[in-house]
């Protein structure tokens, strides 16, 4: 008998503790509050889910804690996630919102990054980037013929170097050929919107997502045309426009676009949390956001304001950052070119 006592009360002992530590993490949110850092302007795609989710994600907390959008703009949201990284606290409290292509600027070897995206703790994301190229009516830019026979570079408006808005339309002169120049530099695709309808640029590159929602009354009014889609299958309103993978003639072009639009595409719009938060608050944040993402009252506000919805797991956008880490040497240089 005694030989089998002593497994009981270790077992019993690691039960109990097991339920603490349960107890303790689901109490440790009540009368706190979570901030969001998002990396871009107020207005934007970012800025819009982030917002419209942190409205909902409370309940979905033990301890309802209150939920803030904090906008943390500049450097394509390098900053945010440099930030994020490096200073805030790994308690769970903050969960920082960046454009996923920063990941790719780590792979790349880019100066700048100060985080390992390997190490962050992946929350989850709302939804993949399917990426459209649109363009004022006032542009001339209209359809592909248009942009292919264009006489001088179509200038394309951007954030930063990691960016959709940037690294999309750098890719996808390299893989079909299309004219353009990337002007660097607005806040976010905010900024973008309004410098198209001023003519300082004829349009810009992002999630089409977020285009539907933040450039709806453009799109509705005619005076805004979808000209591309980059995504491997066209989006269910958009059977007209055609997919940059039928522009690509080469093996290479193709893997361009996969990897370098499509994948990234994937991790677009992670949450994530900092290194060494403790792994109970990891799953409880990554339950939490799915069940917002799955909420009744919030598919109904993103319904209403246009917000795509289709949940990527914490665990799945891990999968794919480690991976994206293992491409071999010499494609990773052939990027690195295009994205100079």
């Amino acid at each position: 008998m005694r030989r089998i006592r002593f497994p009981i009360l270790a077992i019993a002992g690691l039960a109990l503790s097991f339920m603490v530590a349960h107890a303790t993490t689901h109490e440790f949110y009540k009368g706190k509050v979570i901030r969001i850092v998002v990396g871009f302007a107020a207005g934007g795609g970012f800025d819009t889910y982030a917002r419209t989710i942190g409205r909902h994600m409370g309940r979905h907390i033990p301890g309802n804690p209150t939920i803030i959008v904090e906008n943390m703009p500049g450097a394509g949201s390098l900053i945010a996630a440099n930030h994020v990284y490096k200073v805030a606290k790994p308690d769970g409290l903050t969960m920082a919102n960046f454009i996923g292509g920063l990941v790719m600027l780590q792979v790349l070897g880019k100066p700048g990054v100060e985080f390992d995206a390997r190490k962050f703790e992946y929350v989850g994301a709302p939804v993949k980037d399917n990426v459209a190229c649109v363009f004022t009516r006032a542009s001339g830019i209209t359809s592909m013929e248009k942009w292919f026979a264009a006489r001088a570079p179509v200038k394309i408006g951007a954030v930063a170097p990691g960016s959709t808005t940037d690294d999309v339309p750098k890719i996808l002169a390299a893989a079909i050929g299309v004219r353009l120049q990337v002007v660097t530099g607005y806040k976010g695709t905010a900024t973008i919107r309004l410098a198209a309808e001023g003519g300082e640029v004829a349009g810009g590159c992002w999630g089409w997502e977020s285009i539907r929602s933040t450039w709806r009354k453009g799109i509705e009014t005619d005076e805004v045309a979808v000209v591309l889609q980059t995504a491997p299958r066209p989006a269910s309103d958009l059977p007209n426009v055609p997919l940059a993978m039928s522009f690509a003639k080469t093996d290479e072009a193709r893997r361009l676009i996969k990897v370098g639009i499509q994948d990234a595409g994937a991790i677009a719009r992670p949450f994530v949390v900092t290194p060494g938060t403790p792994r109970a608050r990891v799953q409880l944040l990554r339950k939490a956001l799915i069940d917002t993402l799955k909420d009744p009252e919030f598919l109904v506000e993103a319904q209403k304001i246009k917000l795509d919805i289709d949940p990527m797991s914490g665990e799945e956008l891990e999968r794919i950052v480690h991976g994206l880490f293992k491409l071999d040497p010499a494609f990773i240089a052939r990027l690195r070119e295009i994205l100079k």
